[in-house]
């Protein structure tokens, strides 16, 4: 399974603001960090805002964090949110969709991959590989 870009975004400012959860993120510092464009972290962040993964306080001072502990937030619900109810296949264009055994089985996969995200939360990630800290708690709040 392909992740969307979308999800590659959610997950990399998901990972950003659990390693910096002792304070305020500005958008534009994730924005720099990691090179990406400001409008698709803007309604990236937005988006997660809403669905009550990240909090945003507003002003001069403001700034997003995770609404959710890193240690109770798991890689999986980031994913499943992005990526959606869609299916790994388009069957609906298929002769063999109403009968066919695949729709099933890839059903099954996807749902096992869930599973997998399921099991990690981002504490744990930042656990995997503790560089990550180091690279990411001092490039962007300075």
């Amino acid at each position: 399974m392909k992740l969307t870009r979308y999800s590659d975004y959610a997950l990399r400012v998901s990972l950003y603001l659990a390693i910096n959860q002792a304070r305020l993120v500005q958008i534009s510092e994730i924005v720099k960090v990691y090179g990406l464009p400001q409008g698709n972290i803007m309604k990236l962040t937005t988006d997660l805002v809403g669905a009550g993964f990240f909090e945003s306080v507003r002003g001069r001072t403001g700034g997003i964090r995770l609404a959710i502990s890193p240690s109770e937030l798991t890689v999986g619900q980031i994913v499943r949110h992005t990526e959606g109810s869609q299916a790994l296949v388009d069957c609906s264009s298929c002769i063999l969709a109403p009968e066919c055994g695949l729709i099933c089985i890839m059903s099954e996969a996807k749902q096992a991959f869930f599973r997998v995200l399921d099991n990690y939360t981002f504490e744990q990630v930042i656990a995997r590989n503790p560089k990550a800290i180091d690279i990411l708690s001092l490039t962007g709040g300075e």
